[in-house]
């Protein structure tokens, strides 16, 4: 694994996982964005990578859009551009320039700069838990990094229409039904599915179907807690 500050990467068998690294809420901050650009560079240019998986960790957002924090450094005519969206909007058409598929796995929130880094992706999956939403106008601002854009391509104008002068979110299931998303996932489905390895992995039948597997015989399994 390699870390750019609140960015972090795996690559495994052509597989990049790149994850946004600043739970609970992975923000988009300017301590975010440039190593996001960064390590999107890197990426593109690594021929080991054939496709690429973008996520949030924490579980409890994908990207849950701009630290709201910052917004009093750009409240004066010309600073927001030069100080904040030139950089993002950079970063975020790295991501939709980018030279292999992608895929957007959301889990969680999806909200402001988070879904319009999203939407840079070829392919959404959302969990069955993710709410999708551009709420810019409960602050009085605009989506300033080709969420106007880049949503409208992908739903048409009504629909992304409600979705920036609203300001409210959908959830996984109508985002699929307006095919923002390609799937939806059940999370917990997943979660038991890891379990249930762990726990075969750690049993006495795995210790069998090794052993007769070097041994070139048949197995002789046991059962869960039986003896083979």
């Amino acid at each position: 694994m390699t870390a750019a500050r609140l960015i972090a990467t795996t690559v495994e068998a052509g597989v990049a996982v790149l994850t946004l690294d600043n739970p609970p809420l992975n923000l988009v901050t300017l301590e975010l964005t440039r190593p996001l650009h960064d390590e999107l560079e890197r990426l593109a240019a690594d021929p080991a990578v054939r496709v690429l998986v973008v996520t949030g960790a924490g579980g409890r957002a994908f990207c849950a859009g701009s630290d709201v924090r910052e917004f009093t450094t750009f409240m004066r005519a010309g600073a927001v551009v030069a100080g904040k969206l030139a950089l993002e909007n950079a970063a975020w058409s790295r991501l939709d320039d980018f030279p292999r598929p992608t895929i957007a796995a959301l889990d969680g929130l999806a909200y402001g700069g988070g879904l319009e880094l999203a939407v840079c992706c070829d392919i959404l999956i959302a969990a069955a838990d993710a709410r999708l939403a551009l709420p810019e106008v409960k602050l009085g601002v605009i989506p300033g990094t080709g969420g106007t854009v880049r949503v409208t391509r992908r739903i048409g104008e009504g629909r992304a229409k409600e979705l920036m002068f609203t300001g409210e979110p959908i959830d996984a299931p109508t985002a699929l039904a307006w095919d923002l998303a390609l799937d939806v996932a059940e999370d917990d489905a997943l979660a038991r599915t890891r379990a249930l390895s762990d726990a075969a992995f750690s049993g006495p039948d795995c210790r069998e179907g090794v052993r007769a597997f070097f041994a070139k015989t048949p197995p002789s399994f046991g059962g869960p807690g039986g003896t083979p």
